[in-house]
């Protein structure tokens, strides 16, 4: 299958059940692949509200033979096409946008705008590359749909709403994803980075952070700013503690353990010339090993609470967990089988991939469902300039990453690779 028109298929030589014999096809979805794809860019939906998303996922899929549920866990899309007896191969693919104006200067860039849960009028774009997942998922589902003859088994397609929240795969299981589908033997997913499109990128074992952002409330006495010993001033406290707090990673966490404690908000006061009764403070936290995690997570509470101790508080501070994710930590037989498959088809534009601080919910599905999983990467910023950029040693400056306004992936050769990719992963346990 050595054909100019199908670049990603020169190094493969599998044989007859291989990859090259369904990727043949990949010309016959390309075209609509590319128009599907820029109508999503073009018509990005937040967290929850992916209806139209949705619907034209369930249209595609039913069209090309697969039996469809939709609405499971709000606006979540099932997929299941059965060929025979063999594995079940679950392959994973997120659909919401985030609020973010979009400054790409695209003929097909987003204009919308959104009310957000908070009721708050928002621009909406595809800042994260969720689109290019669709649409991959979408072509390697119709890849595998048209050569039946090829592989044995059944395909899951899983359209993941709310995955920017971290409770869109949570929400899908709690309406009963599991007894939707035959369970499966392995659950696989990717995403598009900012890595030279074309490449595609492994790494066994844990992968992307565990997130999880922490609202402290911290009370206080309030007073006039004339008579401060009348008060237990929040504003002084919050300050002693973000000092602190820095002292988790750097004294608390061993040196070679990669750990992350952010405060990104504090909120106290309304005027000068008035000490207030409370002050907010809202930590992110990352972290790579649930010891880890586990061990921030109790030293942020120890030290708050201590500080408010010392102050004085009228009353205890209260913490509030929202916006958790997983640690995605992939199974390392399953990743190196994968890795073996990419190697072999794409040849020098795989490798391996470093551990991401981002965070994703998509581990909570195979954890709950009881099996193995991978998570790899696929590049998708132009070649030229991604090397121009490393060159003179300004990727950091030039390259915009996931949630810029900037970030959106070239089109080509990103969406031929994510196709490519899923399945190749997914043949490593299907084919005949």
């Amino acid at each position: 299958m050595e054909s100019s028109s199908h670049p990603l298929l020169e190094e493969e030589t599998m044989g007859a059940a291989s990859p090259s014999s369904v990727l043949a096809a990949l010309d016959d979805v390309r075209g609509w692949q590319e128009e599907f794809y820029r109508d999503l860019h073009e018509h990005p939906e937040l967290s929850h509200q992916e209806q139209r998303t949705a619907a034209r996922v369930s249209e595609r899929l039913g069209q090309i033979g697969f039996e469809v549920h939709q609405e499971v866990g709000g606006t979540g899309i099932l997929g299941v096409l059965e060929n025979g007896d063999g594995s079940v191969v679950l392959l994973r693919a997120d659909m919401d946008a985030l609020p973010v104006r979009e400054a790409t200067g695209l003929s097909y860039a987003s204009t919308v705008t959104a009310t957000d849960a908070a009721g708050t009028k928002v621009p909406v774009a595809h800042a994260c590359g969720h689109d290019v997942h669709v649409t991959c998922l979408l072509g390697a589902a119709q890849l595998l749909a048209a050569a039946p003859d090829q592989w044995a088994g059944t395909v899951v397609a899983v359209f993941q709403p709310a995955e920017e929240t971290g409770d869109g795969a949570r929400g899908m299981l709690e309406d009963d994803l599991a007894g939707l589908i035959p369970t499966p033997d392995v659950a696989l997913a990717q995403h598009v980075l900012p890595a030279p499109a074309g490449h595609v990128g492994t790494r066994a074992g844990p992968v992307l952070s565990a997130a999880d952002s922490l609202r402290i409330i911290l009370y206080g006495r309030g007073a006039h700013g004339s008579m401060p010993q009348a008060a237990v001033d929040p504003v002084v406290l919050a300050a002693m503690i973000v000092v602190r707090l820095q002292t988790i990673v750097s004294r608390e966490t061993p040196p070679g353990e990669t750990a992350v404690l952010t405060v990104g908000s504090i909120q106290a006061g309304t005027k000068s010339n008035v000490i207030p009764d409370h002050a907010v403070l809202q930590l992110n936290i990352r972290t790579y090993s649930e010891q880890t995690r586990a061990t921030i997570l109790d030293a942020v509470r120890r030290i708050v609470t201590a500080e408010c101790q010392a102050s004085g508080c009228p009353k205890e501070p209260e913490f509030e967990l929202f916006d958790s994710f997983p640690l995605t930590d992939n199974e390392p037989a399953t990743t190196d089988r994968v890795a073996t498959a990419f190697g072999e088809f794409f040849g020098e534009r795989a490798g391996p991939m470093g551990q991401q601080t981002a965070s994703e919910d998509f581990s909570d599905i195979p954890a709950a469902l009881g099996v193995p999983y991978t998570y790899w990467g696929i590049g998708g910023i132009d070649v030229e300039t991604y090397r121009r950029a490393e060159a003179a040693g300004r990727v950091a400056q030039d390259i915009p990453v996931n949630h810029s306004a900037s970030f959106a992936p070239v089109i080509q050769p990103t969406i031929d690779t994510g196709t490519a990719a899923l399945v190749v992963a997914a043949l490593c346990w299907l084919a005949r």
